[in-house]
């Protein structure tokens, strides 16, 4: 039975109605819809709509069919009825009979579906941010346990200073915190209730009490606002495609340092596959699946950046079309920060492959910051050091092999003490400033790590 119908005069043709039609999809809604409905009913009899009893009535029918749910004795095929909300009036009527049209009473699906999408998102965003407090606590033990195990740093892909492996780990730990930040800092704007904006110009019920009845924060402030709005989900999607690209760079690194050329670590058997053909191979493809899915969740972004420009105001039917790239997008997410944690958990790095340099060129920017402390301006330090490092290419040496004279040759300012800028000690020492890649430093970042997930959760 629909919502609606009076004013018609023949049935809608087969095929429209079911694409019309949402359940299929709006199913996933239907706990929070249960609960929005409960809602109502008690905001109904607070204004004298309806009496307790049957506000008790209600209430205690809608909470029979919320277990029925929930156990499994009640199912949804997704053609029952036009959309959830319909599906859970035809369902009261069921078990309570006519009285449950009171239900209808001040009230439109338009902000019905706002509401549920609303409930639905703080329940979803906070498992999110659970999900990314595991992945950074994996990250964190990660760091804790290779202590000062040197690894190269790049630019360009290309080999350019030494750091240690645990400052490299830490750095997707602080991308994953604002990540966490965002989503939580997007909860304010998404814990606002449309209750009592009705189709657009609200309803003689006191928005505030419903708002408090589910637990929201606020209410609306404008009712053709609260029905028409979006931002929510395009800031939480906007969330969602940021992180997912955090996940794609490590995706990417995994994929790379396990790879034979790279050989910077191994994953076990549990999260690799093989190849249909050559059976020699391992491949790193949950890494590589989580740097596809991303443009996947880019795409519900996109999309509803897409419906939503120059929609008009206030309730169109393409606002619909919201929630197939919203649930994609989370179930993606939560997949993919899954997969990741439990390919970090089962990955041994290598430490003779990391800490292996075939030359010390990692250590040229130390050169000029040596002639930088003797006087030397750092243009003219750098050009200089560049011809040095050419000189060793040539000569097929480390720069710690040349000797005395040779570093004279290129400048008087070379004393005995430049050895003491070529060694990775005396290279880390000098980096324990906050923020930096020396052990002390680090080792502060750790423990700031610490305390910053304790308090964030």
């Amino acid at each position: 039975m629909k919502l609606w119908g009076g004013r018609f005069r023949e049935p809608p043709d087969p095929f429209i109605e079911a694409f019309n039609a949402s359940l299929s999809f709006d199913k996933r809604l239907i706990i929070y819809d249960i609960i929005a409905d409960q809602a109502h009913a008690k905001a109904l009899a607070i204004a004298g709509v309806i009496s307790e009893e049957l506000k008790d009535k209600i209430v205690k029918a809608l909470e029979e069919i919320k277990i029925e749910i929930e156990s499994g004795e009640r199912t949804i095929n997704g053609d029952e009825a036009e959309d959830v909300h319909t599906l859970v009036e035809n369902w009261l009527l069921e078990k309570i009979g006519d009285e449950a049209g009171f239900l209808r009473a001040y009230r439109s699906r338009n902000e019905q579906i706002a509401c549920d999408e609303r409930l639905y998102l703080k329940d979803e965003t906070n498992k999110i941010i659970q999900l990314i407090s595991g992945l950074q606590r994996t990250l964190l033990q990660l760091a804790e346990k290779h202590r000062g195990w040197i690894m190269p740093g790049y630019t360009h892909l290309q080999r350019a200073q030494p750091v240690l492996l645990p400052h490299y780990l830490l750095a997707y730990f602080w991308m994953f915190q604002r990540d966490k930040e965002r989503f939580k800092d997007t909860l304010r704007r998404i814990d606002i209730s449309p209750e009592g904006a009705g189709a657009l110009a609200g309803v003689e019920l006191d928005p505030k009490i419903k708002a408090k009845l589910l637990g929201f924060s606020t209410s609306f402030e404008n009712s053709i606002d609260a029905v028409s709005d979006r931002d929510f989900i395009l800031e939480f999607l906007s969330n969602c495609s940021i992180c997912a690209i955090h996940l794609s760079r490590l995706a990417a690194e995994i994929t790379l340092w396990a790879s034979e050329e790279f050989g910077f670590l191994t994953l076990s058997d549990a999260v690799a596959a093989g190849s249909s053909i050559m059976p020699q191979k391992k491949n790193p493809q949950p890494a590589e699946l989580v740097r596809g899915k991303t443009g996947r969740i880019i795409g519900a972004l996109v999309a509803l950046f897409l419906t939503l420009k120059a929609l008009s105001l206030s309730y169109s039917s393409d606002l619909q079309e919201d929630k197939p790239p919203l649930f994609d997008a989370i179930d993606t997410l939560k997949s993919s920060l899954i997969a990741t944690e439990k390919m970090l958990e089962n990955a041994e790095f290598n430490k003779d492959k990391l800490s292996k340099f075939p030359n010390d060129y990692l250590l040229a920017v130390e050169l000029a910051d040596y002639l930088l402390k003797k006087g030397l301006p750092f243009r003219k330090a750098h050009q200089l050091v560049g011809k040095i490092v050419l000189y060793a290419i040539d000569k097929g040496k480390k720069l710690a092999d040349l000797t005395i004279n040779e570093f004279k040759e290129f400048s008087p300012l070379f004393e005995e003490d430049v050895y003491s800028f070529l060694t990775y000690d005396s290279f880390f020492k000098r980096r324990n400033f906050s923020g930096g890649t020396g052990g002390e430093a680090v080792e502060k970042q750790i423990q700031k790590a610490k305390e910053v997930l304790s308090h964030y959760g």
